[in-house]
């Protein structure tokens, strides 16, 4: 079995949260409260948990983007990536990074987008056509 991630991050709002990971990304739930509510995101478990007024944010500079920090995400083999970024696009998602490829041509090339959830989340979507490159140097 492959080890799972688990990341526990704020929300403004547990049905706008449940709207956008459960419907827009099609992320299945799991358990829940009404303080919480689990997601399996690509295999992975996402929790958010509602805490109104938090959340801060900053940039950092990446191959010419200004890049949300924090953020987070996952990487994606390159066709579900596209088939993903089709589907956002078509559901109106508004990209704070446009799906994009980042270090065209060099070792590490990927595909990218950023978005953010109704909390104001950042979230990064990579795709990868060799996951041999994901740690590549």
């Amino acid at each position: 079995m492959q080890n799972l991630f688990h990341l526990a991050f704020p929300v403004h709002d547990l049905d706008a949260a449940r709207s956008f990971y459960g419907g827009t990304l099609g992320c299945p739930e799991g358990r829940s409260s009404q303080n919480w509510i689990d997601f399996d995101l690509f295999g992975h478990q996402i929790v958010a948990h509602l805490a109104p007024g938090s959340g801060t944010r900053s940039v950092s500079s990446v191959d010419k983007d200004d890049v949300p920090v924090p953020h987070f995400g996952v990487v994606l083999p390159m066709a579900e990536w596209k088939a993903l970024a089709d589907k956002l696009s078509r559901e109106g998602v508004k990209f704070v990074i446009e799906p994009k490829i980042r270090f065209e041509g060099e070792v590490g090339e990927q595909a990218t987008m950023f978005f953010l959830d109704p909390s104001g989340n950042a979230l990064e979507l990579k795709g990868f056509s060799d996951f041999s490159q994901v740690f590549a140097k």
